[in-house]
């Protein structure tokens, strides 16, 4: 596990479009909250670019990237939204300048697969968050949202508990391990590759929007069959959002998906954590040491900087 060093106020963090083109407009709105940390911003070069349903060529995305943690100056990079093309750049990604330069990296959704990308090549821990133009930008982003930045200044560990927002048990016990996951589409997409996700002796958080329950059981039976829910000490079940089915109206009802694979796992699994593509949206280090209780009904995370 190799941590990065947290942020002091003054520190320039810089912005990159890994992904799909971001929304300007939101992008725009939510470099003040940055500023409002302390922080100075650097936008990348070719944040503004566009090629087709990416923002930018791969090559373009990809320097960006590397200029970010190649440069000395930066202390950080946040992601300013997600969508699709992450994992046209995993093969690319110079892993031993991450290593070399280990810094926050933060982002969700597509932003999945280079968090894991990144973890199995270089241990770098990096942060599972609320993006800049997909969400900080916007005007209902919220204040408990907004509060979880805190924790790349200050490596306090961090509760999230029954008292955050309502959890259910689908799986009792108690287990520790480090937290991975992420997006469960992205997670799927990463099994066979070098980069898939490794779940053995971990927590395994998943999350999804706009996926029908048939989309989801088709996810929970992969990662199943490639063996990545039993090898997981446990199951943080976050947000999934925007489920209803759309093709047909016969279905099975999202909970009784995740029972069916879930619920006989004799680990513990809990659902109802506020991560994802929702608000509030709490922000967790992914690669820290956490443990998760269902007698407590609590998920406990080591800070991610140090």
């Amino acid at each position: 596990m190799l941590k990065p060093q947290r942020l002091q106020k003054g520190d320039t963090v810089g912005v990159i479009a890994p992904a799909s083109p971001p929304d300007l407009d939101s992008l725009a709105k939510a470099l003040p909250f940055l500023r409002s940390l302390g922080l100075n911003v650097w936008i990348g070069p070719n944040v503004k670019r566009t090629y087709g349903y990416l923002a930018g060529t791969d090559r373009e995305r990809l320097n960006d990237l590397h200029q970010m943690f190649r440069d000395p100056a930066i202390k950080g990079i946040f992601c300013a939204g997600g969508g699709y093309g992450t994992s046209r750049l995993a093969a690319s990604i110079d892993y031993s300048l991450i290593r070399s330069n280990p810094k926050i990296f933060w982002g969700y959704s597509d932003i999945t697969y280079l968090h894991t990308a990144i973890q199995r090549q270089t241990g770098l821990v990096t942060f599972h968050g609320p993006m800049l133009s997909s969400d900080v930008g916007k005007p209902d982003f919220d204040d408990p949202s907004k509060q979880r930045f805190s924790q790349l200044f200050d490596p306090e560990p961090f509760t999230y508990s029954d008292q955050t927002s309502p959890l259910q048990v689908i799986s009792k016990g108690t287990a520790s391990g480090r937290l991975v996951g992420g997006n469960l589409s992205l997670l799927v997409n990463s099994i066979g590759s070098p980069y898939e996700i490794e779940t053995r002796n971990r927590l395994l958080l998943i999350e999804d929007v706009g996926e029908e329950p048939y989309r989801i059981d088709s996810f929970l039976s992969q990662l199943k069959l490639a063996g990545k829910l039993d090898e997981a000490s446990g199951i943080v079940v976050g947000d999934f959002s925007d489920t209803e089915p759309k093709k047909r109206k016969e279905t099975i009802e999202l909970q009784e998906v995740f029972h069916h694979y879930l619920a006989d796992l004799q680990k513990p699994v809990l659902s109802g954590f506020k991560i994802g593509h929702c608000l509030p949206h709490y922000a967790v280090p992914l690669g820290a040491e956490a443990e998760l209780s269902s007698r407590e009904k609590c998920l406990r995370v080591a800070p991610g900087v140090k």
